[in-house]
C-alpha cells in the first residue's frame, strides 16, 4: 500500500493480540514491507486489568505468521511500558534487525480501578492508569529516539475519543489519553528538527476486547443487555455502525509513511463521525 515502508523498521507496542488495534496496525506496517517488534507486555494479566495484555505464546505467533506471510522480518519483545530498563531492551531488539527505528506506534494501553468517579477512584490505580497510557509515551519515545533521530521517521500515538470527550467512570484513563494528544504536539514540535514527525489516533468504537469489556461494564449500569448497549451507542455514530481495529491500522500505516510528509502534530479521529470536532 506505502511502498516507501518497505524495508523500514517499526515497533508497535501493545501488539501481542489478534483482537486489537496493535496488532492490525503491526500486520498492515508488515503488509507495507516493514520490519515489525511485536511489544507486549508478554505475561499473564493480574488481577486488577481490565482486559487482558497480549501474552508471550500469543505474540510470538503473530512474529512468526507475520514474517511468513509478508517476508519481513517480525520479532516479539517483552515490554513493561512503565519500566526504561524494559524499554531498553525492546530496543536493543529493535536496533538488532537495521540499526535503525523508522516507525514507532505508541499503543499500549490499559484502564486500572475503573468504574468509579473522582471521588471514590483509588488513587493507586489513577496513577497507574496515568503511568500505563500516558507517561509510557513519553518514555518509550525518549528511549527509540537514539535509533530515529539521525535519519527521521514516524511517531503514531494511539490517544482515543475519550482524550476529548469523557467517558462514563473512567476519569484517568480520558485524563491520560487527553494528555497523549497534548504531549504528541509537544513532541511534533520539538522533533521536527529531526526530520520526526508525531501524530495521533482518536479511535471511537472500535471492536476489541477493550470494547467488549466496556459496553458490558455499562450494560450493567444501565440495566440492559451487551446487545442493546451496543445498538444504542451505534444509534450515537452517523455511520451507524462499531468501527474496525483495520480501520485504524489503515489511518496509522498513512501517517506512519511518507504519503503524509505534510502533515505533524494532528490528533486524528476515527469516529464514524460521533465525533467531528478537532
Amino acid at each position: 500500500m506505502y511502498s516507501d515502508l518497505e524495508g523500514k523498521t517499526a515497533i508497535v507496542t501493545g501488539a501481542g493480540k489478534r483482537t486489537g488495534i496493535g496488532y492490525a496496525i503491526a500486520r498492515m506496517l508488515a503488509s507495507c514491507g516493514a520490519n515489525v517488534v511485536i511489544a507486549d507486555l508478554g505475561a499473564e494479566p493480574s488481577e486488577d486489568m481490565q482486559v487482558a495484555p497480549g501474552g508471550w505464546k500469543e505474540m510470538s505467533s503473530i512474529a512468526t505468521d507475520l514474517s511468513d506471510a509478508f517476508g519481513v522480518t517480525c520479532r516479539a519483545a517483552r515490554v513493561d511500558v512503565t519500566s526504561n530498563d524494559s524499554i531498553a531492551g525492546m530496543v536493543e531488539e529493535a536496533g538488532k534487525i537495521t540499526g535503525r527505528v523508522d516507525v514507532l506506534c505508541n499503543n499500549a494501553g490499559a484502564s486500572f480501578g475503573v468504574p468509579n468517579t473522582v471521588q471514590s477512584y483509588d488513587e493507586a490505580a489513577w496513577m497507574r492508569t496515568i503511568d500505563v497510557n500516558l507517561h509510557s509515551v513519553f518514555r518509550v519515545t525518549r528511549g527509540v529516539l537514539p535509533l530515529m533521530a539521525a535519519s527521521g521517521g514516524s511517531i503514531v500515538n494511539t490517544a482515543s475519543r475519550a482524550g476529548k470527550t469523557p467517558p462514563l467512570f473512567n476519569g484517568a484513563y480520558a485524563v491520560a489519553k487527553a494528555g497523549v494528544i497534548m504531549l504528541t504536539k509537544v513532541m511534533a514540535r520539538e522533533l521536527a528538527g529531526n526530520k520526526i514527525r508525531v501524530n495521533a489516533l482518536c479511535p471511537g468504537q472500535i471492536g476489541t476486547d477493550l470494547e467488549k469489556w466496556r459496553f458490558g461494564l455499562e450494560a450493567q449500569f444501565f440495566n440492559c443487555t451487551v446487545e442493546e448497549r451496543e445498538r444504542e451507542m451505534c444509534a450515537t455514530i452517523p455511520v451507524a455502525r462499531i468501527g474496525t481495529p483495520d480501520e485504524v491500522a489503515s489511518l496509522a500505516a498513512f501517517l506512519a509513511s511518507d504519503a503524509s510528509s505534510y502533515i505533524t502534530g494532528q490528533a486524528v479521529n476515527v469516529t464514524g463521525g460521533q465525533l467531528m470536532e478537532l
